[in-house]
């Protein structure tokens, strides 16, 4: 299926995963939103070896992300299903969405249209206590001149929640459990 095609697929279920992360931050959870993070090398002393964007990329790039990680029961236990994320610059106090994360994985941005698409990159993640694992993900195709259009890498980091439930489940249950992240987006230096 194109980008293109999935992306005006799943728009609506995106959509409507979006006013209710953004609805849940509203009605009084600002305290649980993430710190801005830095550019790479300020702030966080170091990116694990695992995750590090190989030479000739550069950082073009940092937003954080809050929404759910969706599982759903398959033979009686939870399986990853897909995320729903809204994206807002770091820097960015009130938190303005800038881009969608949904199931590709793939980030759409909501102000020029650009997309990626991409990847985990094999053995490139870094499990963490009570979240899910950190990752470098490379791009498998783009769309666009935004700011998604040249992206190469992808970076989460940072992550808090989105840890598939415990114990056991009815077939064909689902359930989101609330996470967030920071997303480092890279291209190719020319």
């Amino acid at each position: 299926m194109s980008l293109t095609k999935r992306s005006a697929l799943m728009a609506g279920s995106i959509v409507t995963a979006a006013a209710a992360v953004i609805g849940t931050a509203a009605a009084g959870q600002a305290a649980e939103r993430p710190s801005a993070l830095p550019p790479a090398g300020v702030g966080r002393t170091t990116i694990p070896a695992a995750l590090r964007v190989p030479d000739g990329n550069k950082q073009v790039a940092v937003l954080q992300a809050r929404g759910v990680q969706t599982y759903t029961c398959a033979n009686g236990a939870w399986v990853f299903l897909e995320p729903a994320a809204t994206l807002w610059k770091s820097h960015d106090p009130q938190h303005r969405a800038v881009a969608l994360h949904s199931k590709g994985p793939v980030w759409i941005s909501t102000t020029d249209g650009s997309a990626v698409n991409a990847a985990a990159v094999p053995g490139a993640s870094v499990p963490q206590e009570h979240a899910v694992p950190e990752l470098l993900l490379k791009a498998t195709a783009t769309r666009g001149n935004g700011i998604f259009g040249k992206v190469s890498y992808v970076q989460r980091l940072d992550t808090k929640g989105g840890l598939a439930p415990t114990g056991s489940c009815a077939q064909g249950a689902q359930t989101g459990v609330p996470y967030s992240a920071t997303y480092r987006f890279y291209e190719p230096t020319d």
